[in-house]
């Protein structure tokens, strides 16, 4: 277990970190005093908190009433007393809210149409925002009445808190500034550039490690230098993420990635999706088809928890004695299925495991031996036997830490603010952006897109849509490492400068040296937008064959993916001494996209964006 060094601020601060999860979501914290250790606490009373099982996890469930008033929520939600006044009063209940802010790039959700909708005239930051609220009014709550002196210490910390928000793997800069839009709405920060400092982000496999490593869980193999996949398996996804250490001696934890994350949705509510969509076809001409939603329900709380055995029929209690329909194998209430149709609705999750597992193993730049289950599923013991025997058979020693895997990603998250443990980090993409080039009338690939050359301001023939790389996808990058490339800028009018805009594309595709948009297109998107100001640049007038005046400014884009939000400056040279200044980057949930394509490029989208900024042109310096 990793030693933690006392806390060498000079005043009290507190880290609050949130897992808002698919089915269930927890909090824990540390309180920073100076000269003390941090230790991490759990919540773990909420209101209500007599209705759920576990000490530290509430259900991430929200009622609205009819004019979109928070109702109920939390553990809240599931009492018994609630169900009557939701339904006299038409609430409705936004459950699986996390799924629909899910990245659309990538791999995604195959059964979509059974994730229940948001509700009428809430968007997913808005739902997303009150379940934050919530979140903190517990946490004010229960450090007020567990601690001694509570009000006291949070009044000394509730204007100053550091929140950390965890993740799927497979989210990227969109999504995390979707969840700062909802932590400014839940006023868990002031929307200044000061507050959103005060938010930062950690993937759910990052989270996951700190946990495994505070546990013991890595002890010797972390000493050993072996590699390590771990495997957070919750309720909407399966994140897959490998490490090893490079401490050279174990009181110095560091870990470096040593392979692209992985995200799939393959989690604990797709098993109860197969589950609805095998009882739906099961009891379509019994009468106990309209309490489908309820069978489920009950499947999802009892059945799905406690198989253990694909042999053994099993059984969803569901009714009364009188509730019975020989035909569909219900007597006294129950519902009788065949152990093999309930590990049916597993298989896909455990495929989905197994494969991941494997994959990583392939890509990593380390032997990997050891794999650690963590995540609310991950204690389902039908999972943990089943991936068992085949990652076994790969010789792979397979561990479940028994203390509170379902608090793993909370826990971690502080563990991450505190002792920020990775060092590196794998590239899941490459990144770059498209700019104009010179038109070399020699080159073959220039000559079959001629129809695409223009004229730049300089008087020079350029060609469109390249795609230059900053950085290519499997590096392994470390924190500090700057990523840049040199541009110019031209234009006929210097005010162009004041808000200079570049795109920044991924490409997710398998081509090693991607180049041009029109080559394997649908697998570039667009990542964000980086706005600057170059109009502090010093500027001079040129003049191009024409005799027209124009402008240009040289300068380099720098971005910084170590860590787990991209950043970006912008370098340029006065008098030979170079400066560095600030960029914004930009998150647009408005671009368009190809819906047959999930987030692929298509026409139109953005158009003319990255080669034409009225009559501003990016062009690469070669």
């Amino acid at each position: 277990m990793s030693s933690r060094t006392p806390y060498r601020g000079n005043r009290r601060r507190l880290i609050l970190a949130f897992d808002v999860g698919t089915t269930f979501s927890g909090i824990s914290y540390s309180v920073l005093d100076p000269g003390q250790v941090p230790q991490i606490r759990g919540v773990t009373r909420f209101p209500a908190h007599e209705q759920i099982t576990g000490s530290s996890k509430i259900p991430t469930i929200i009622y609205y009433d009819l004019e979109g008033k928070v109702r109920a929520v939390g553990a809240e939600a599931t009492q018994e007393a609630i169900y009557e006044d939701a339904e006299d009063g038409h609430w409705v209940k936004a459950e699986w809210f996390k799924l629909h802010l899910r990245s659309r790039v990538g791999a995604d959700i195959n059964t979509s149409a059974q994730i229940p909708p948001l509700p009428l005239n809430k968007t997913v930051v808005e739902v997303f925002a009150d379940f934050l609220a919530y979140l903190l009014e517990c946490a004010l709550g229960y450090i007020q009445h567990t601690h001694a002196n509570g009000p006291a210490l949070w009044n000394s910390v509730k204007d100053d808190i550091d929140f950390v928000l965890s993740h799927p793997n497979g989210w990227e800069g969109k999504e995390q500034a979707k969840m700062r839009e909802a932590a400014v709405m839940a006023k868990l920060v002031p929307d200044t550039a000061a507050g959103h400092a005060r938010v930062s982000f950690v993937t759910e496999g990052e989270a996951s490690l700190h946990f495994a490593v505070h546990n013991g869980v890595l002890s010797s193999a972390a000493q050993n230098g072996q590699g390590i996949v771990i495997v957070d398996a919750g309720g909407g996804t399966v994140d897959v993420s490998s490490y090893t250490s490079t401490a050279e001696v174990s009181y110095e934890e560091s870990y470096e990635e040593i392979a692209a994350p992985q995200c799939h949705f393959c989690g604990s509510v797709f098993v109860s999706i197969n589950a609805r969509i095998f009882l739906e076809a099961f009891l379509k001409d019994s009468p106990f088809i309209d309490d489908l939603d309820h069978i489920t329900r009950c499947f999802d709380k009892t059945t799905k928890l406690r198989f253990r055995n694909a042999d053994e029929p099993q059984y969803i209690k569901f009714g009364s004695t009188r509730d019975n329909d020989p035909a569909c194998n219900i007597r006294f209430g129950q519902l009788k299925l065949n152990g093999s149709d309930v590990a049916s609705f597993f298989e896909p999750s455990v495929e989905c495991v197994v494969g991941a597992v494997q994959e990583q193993r392939k890509k990593a730049c380390r032997k990997i031996l050891h794999v650690v289950l963590v995540g609310g599923f991950s204690a389902s013991d039908w999972l943990l036997n089943s991936v068992y025997t085949p990652l076994q058979k790969l010789g792979l020693n397979v561990v479940r830490p028994e203390n509170h895997v379902n608090k793993a990603v909370s826990d971690g998250a502080v563990s991450f603010c505190l002792d920020h443990f990775v060092r590196t980090r794998v590239a899941k993409v490459t990144y770059g952006t498209f700019c104009s080039i010179t038109y070399d009338g020699a080159n073959e690939e220039h000559r079959a897109r001629s129809a695409n050359v223009v004229t730049a301001c300089s008087g020079e023939l350029t060609i469109g849509n390249s795609f230059v790389v900053v950085l290519p996808k499997n590096t392994q990058v470390e924190e500090t490492q700057e990523f840049r490339h040199a541009f110019f800028n031209e234009s006929k009018d210097k005010a162009t400068f004041r808000a200079a805009k570049m795109l920044v594309w991924c490409y997710r595709g398998e081509n090693p040296d991607p180049r041009w948009k029109d080559v394997d297109s649908a697998n570039y998107t667009q990542l964000c937008t980086i706005v600057t100001d170059l109009s502090h640049i010093p500027l001079s007038p040129l003049t191009n064959p024409s005799g027209e005046t124009y402008y240009r400014v040289d300068f380099d884009l720098i971005l910084f993916f170590g860590l787990t939000e991209m950043t970006a400056l912008l370098a340029w040279k006065e008098k030979g001494v170079e400066k560095k200044g600030p960029a914004q980057l930009v998150y647009d949930p408005h671009v368009r996209r190809d819906d047959h394509q999930q987030g692929a490029y298509s026409p139109g989208d953005a158009e003319g964006d990255d080669d034409d900024h009225g009559g501003c042109r990016y062009l690469v310096g070669l």
